[in-house]
């Protein structure tokens, strides 16, 4: 699933903050892109605020992601700013989407609908050859950050009991995967909601 997929939306009323959350290769920008467009909102990467750090301490991105190894400064940085976007936008009951690997947990309670993306790892990995990052080092990656999130939150990023919405996006079109997410979102109902799960705040 790549930016040159991403479908003609239908326009959508609600007033959401959805999460999208994901490793690489699972979609997720192209489905917030087009739930953006679709909803007539804001929308928030978690990529893009990465890249903001790593202009604003005039460092590439492959040198800001080996310093994430050796300190923690850089992963808190990045939470800090995506959790300050969580309060503003859980609490202006408007629609807005915020996609990163970290979003679900980091808005909480704050979020109207959490969502999961993923597909094989093949099939990621394809997705992804246009990138600077190889094969090898994008499953370094994702077991180092798995690592990290445990170590400073005490997150397990395997845990997608709290999310609202698991799709493996290996299975259909960008446009499909876009659609059944947005039938979900045009049919929700918070007064017959009663799934909804708590989750306590992460420190950041």
């Amino acid at each position: 699933m790549t930016d040159d997929d991403l479908p003609a939306t239908r326009s959508v009323d609600s007033n959401l903050f959805i999460t999208v959350s994901g490793p690489p290769g699972c979609g997720a920008t192209t489905v917030s892109e087009g739930l953006s467009a679709a909803l007539d909102c804001g929308y928030v990467s978690g990529g893009d605020i990465f890249r903001q750090l790593a202009d604003d301490r005039d460092m590439s991105l492959s040198q800001l992601i080996a310093k994430t190894d050796e300190t923690d400064e850089i992963d808190r940085a990045l939470d800090r700013r995506l959790r300050t976007i969580a309060e503003k936008w859980g609490a202006a009951n408007k629609p807005f989407v915020l996609e990163s690997r970290l979003a679900g947990w980091l808005a909480g309670n704050r979020a109207d609908l959490r969502i999961w993306l993923d597909a094989p790892n093949e099939v990621r990995v394809d997705r992804t050859s246009d990138r600077e990052e190889m094969e090898a080092e994008m499953r370094v990656r994702e077991v180092s950050e798995a690592g990290r999130y445990r170590s400073y939150y005490g997150i397990d990023v395997d845990d997608r009991s709290f999310y609202d919405l698991a799709i493996n996006t290996g299975r259909w079109t960008p446009e499909t995967t876009l659609e059944m997410i947005l039938t979900a979102v045009e049919a929700y109902d918070p007064e017959l909601d009663e799934g909804a799960f708590y989750t306590d705040d992460v420190e950041v």
